[in-house]
């Protein structure tokens, strides 16, 4: 299985630095629309697939393996992310579901502020 992972990774990872500058053309300079296509494309695909995975003779576990957390999650984590808050939904997990959407947005963009600063300070010390 690890092998279906580590293969679906490579794919997933190879098709988004190839589709985010393609759809990014169709974009205003300065707004993310190549990496929100690439969100929304692995979220249609997750979904997809998790679906029609309900039952194996359609997609096998192995197969759902390769495309869920291999490219799916080499492509985006934030298919992850879409069916874990549809699941919540659906479950009428309301309040887990907001609590899980503006957590991750905030602690997210919080973290990855964090790395940026903590990449300059980083960076700042090896010159001296």
């Amino acid at each position: 299985m690890i092998w279906l992972v580590a293969g679906g990774s490579a794919l997933g990872g190879m098709l988004r630095f190839l589709m985010v500058p393609w759809a990014q053309r169709f974009f205003a300079t300065g707004f993310p629309g190549g990496t929100l296509v690439v969100n929304i494309a692995g979220s249609l695909v997750i979904g997809l697939v998790l679906r029609l995975a309900g039952d194996p003779s359609v997609i096998s576990p192995e197969t759902r393996v390769f495309l869920t957390v291999g490219v799916c999650g080499g492509f985006t984590t934030f298919s992850a992310f879409s069916i874990e808050n549809l699941e919540l939904l659906q479950s009428r997990q309301y309040g887990r579901a907001a609590l899980y959407i503006t957590s991750s947005l905030i602690l997210s963009v919080g973290a990855t502020a964090l790395g940026w600063y903590a990449g300059g300070l980083t960076s700042q010390l090896t010159r001296s």
